[in-house]
């Protein structure tokens, strides 16, 4: 959601929809206005997410991310990642930090000021990851996975843009277990304190705090 003007997304992954602009719409709730952004998407839609400060709009497929000037109505990025299929996105809250989830277990970090192209790929779970949360407060980042794991790591961003990103492994969190081969389903960090929620297809939610 942009701050002060009350947007909220609306798309449809994987329907008879799923390749036409209808898949994707964007509703202003203050003026009661629905949004058709898109004339022609290319690829699935797999998730949407706004820029956390900025009318910047951020839609990923199985392949790639793009990234829309919704002012401007025009394509001003897209971001290759290499990976077999996107599973989910998140966007750092200073907005020029990606980082992107696959089905292979893989995590793109892209600085969306250096390259289109990932400035770090990790190989973390052996499993899909399932989601992938930044913290708004502090230096933090994580994923989940089918694994039963979550992952969470240390991602600092400097003002500095000579600079480059300092991302670091923090901690493996356990707990979950399988359920029908499914693991750990999401992760939401709290939004003031340095605790992760997961949620696992065990039906359980578990808080996590160092």
């Amino acid at each position: 959601m942009l701050a002060s003007i009350f947007y909220f997304i609306v798309f449809c992954p994987l329907t008879c929809y799923a390749r036409d602009s209808r898949a994707v719409l964007i509703h202003q709730l203050s003026k009661k206005h629905t949004q058709n952004p898109f004339k022609k998407l290319h690829g699935l839609p797999v998730s949407a997410v706004f820029h956390p400060t900025r009318s910047i709009f951020f839609i990923s497929t199985k392949k790639n991310v793009r990234v829309y000037d919704l002012l401007k109505q025009k394509l001003v990025k897209k971001l290759e990642t290499g990976v077999r299929e996107i599973s989910s996105i998140a966007i750092h809250p200073g907005g020029d930090n990606v980082m992107v989830g696959s089905k292979d277990g893989k995590m793109c970090w892209f600085d969306m000021d250096l390259s289109s192209q990932p400035y770090k790929t990790l190989k973390t779970h052996p499993k899909d990851i399932t989601n992938v949360a930044f913290h708004r407060l502090y230096p933090l980042f994580a994923s989940c996975s089918e694994d039963c794991t979550a992952y969470v790591f240390h991602g600092m961003v400097y003002s500095d843009l000579n600079q480059n990103p300092l991302i670091v492994p923090l901690e493996i969190l356990r707990g979950h277990t399988s359920s029908d081969g499914r693991g750990v389903l999401d992760c939401k960090f709290h939004p003031r304190q340095p605790w992760l929620f997961t949620a696992g297809a065990d039906s359980v939610i578990k808080l996590f705090c160092h």
